[in-house]
């Protein structure tokens, strides 16, 4: 196997757990600090919502084993395990991707141009909404990288 950026059991590869994490946190405490939280109202934000509670929840697992490769310094390049990481990633990927473009469309249509929204309100969605964005990015690095390892195999 080649060895990429980004694996896990590098520095690198915990540096981008840890950014998908941080990104996901932000996006749920962005959306749940808005002043009335009437994202309950939309299905797009609970999906966001639902969609960055999961990729959290996976990013710190992983985190976790990452620190657990380091910490022992090892590498992890058993296929299996790389498959199953390349599965998890391109699947929380295609979830983030698809609740934070449905919340972008419906924060789009709702705010601007319907002209609803109270000023503190629209920004905290919005802001949740580029954080989602962000998180997105950097789970389909990870997701990219672990299908290049595993097609390295």
């Amino acid at each position: 196997m080649k060895d990429f950026s980004g694996i896990p059991g590098t520095f690198l590869g915990l540096i981008l757990r840890i950014t998908q994490f941080g990104f996901a946190v932000a996006s749920i405490a962005s959306m749940a600090s808005a002043k009335t939280p009437r994202f309950f109202n939309f299905t797009t934000f609970c999906s966001l919502m639902s969609s960055m509670a999961l990729q959290s929840i996976w990013s710190f697992a992983l985190a976790l084993l990452d620190t657990h490769a380091l910490v022992r310094k090892k590498i992890v390049l058993n296929p299996v395990i790389i498959g199953f990481y390349a599965v998890g990633d391109g699947v929380i990927s295609t979830l983030s991707l698809a609740a934070a473009s449905a919340s972008a469309g419906v924060t789009i249509y709702y705010f601007n141009d319907m002209g609803n929204c109270h000023f503190v309100e629209c920004q905290k969605y919005q802001i949740s909404v580029v954080f989602a964005i962000l998180s997105w990015i950097s789970a389909s690095m990870s997701s990219l990288i672990m299908l290049w390892l595993l097609g390295a195999a």
